[in-house]
């Protein structure tokens, strides 16, 4: 089995994301340690932002018509979309940033798009943990309730448009014990991580012995 890890976090060891797809991963190596993973870091390995562009322009254009630059992109963004298609899972830690998905998963995401069929469902019936954190609170009630527009986006993306079988791992109040002025969340920050820690490692024991 092979198994797709993408990473986005611009926090590098610090990263509560890659921490969650940490646990899942050794969850899900545990009970199926002959797996195989394709590893893709968009924080530290952002794809060139000119290439979507490039690989969109050349969709729309007779395979004659299309400049060196154009071909290259649209190669390239096929070759994404072939990371996609030939995993038999995925892990994806993509967490929140500006109150939105972070702008190289949102380039990761045209491009898998621009290569592959239209309308194609890229991750159908494929388990896929989607692990996604906030340094905040956008919870019903709080002052920055609907200000969360990553992880709708994201869902949206993975299990309506391509057909993941999606499961949701969510953490929020990433920034307390770094941000003084949410220190007095300090006890539900601890609960929420643990929670979202212990899921994290069932989701990974779930779907690999499934």
């Amino acid at each position: 089995m092979n198994v797709l890890r993408v990473d986005s976090s611009i926090q590098g060891p610090a990263s509560a994301s890659s921490e969650l797809a940490d646990l899942a991963e050794a969850a899900w190596v545990a009970e199926r340690p002959d797996t195989t993973f394709t590893r893709r870091h968009l924080g530290t390995d952002p794809l060139p932002s000119d290439t979507w562009a490039n690989a969109a322009a050349a969709g729309f254009m007779a395979a004659e018509q299309r400049s060196e630059a154009g071909r290259s992109a649209l190669a390239f963004a096929g070759s994404l979309a072939d990371e996609v298609r030939t995993a038999d899972a995925a892990i994806l830690a993509l967490p929140l940033y500006n109150y939105g998905v972070s702008q190289h998963v949102k380039t990761w995401i045209d491009l898998l798009i621009a290569g592959g069929s239209p309308g194609e469902r890229l991750l159908l019936g494929k388990p896929v943990i989607l692990l996604t954190t906030r340094g905040g609170s956008y919870a019903p009630g709080t002052p920055r309730e609907g200000w969360d527009h990553n992880t709708s986006f994201l869902v949206r993306i993975f299990a309506d448009l391509w057909d993941a079988d999606l499961t949701l791992i969510e953490r929020e109040f990433t920034l307390v014990g770094i941000n003084p002025a949410l220190d007095e969340f300090t006890e539900a920050a601890a609960t929420m991580k643990n929670a979202a820690h212990e899921a994290a490692a069932a989701a990974g024991r779930a779907l690999a012995i499934r």
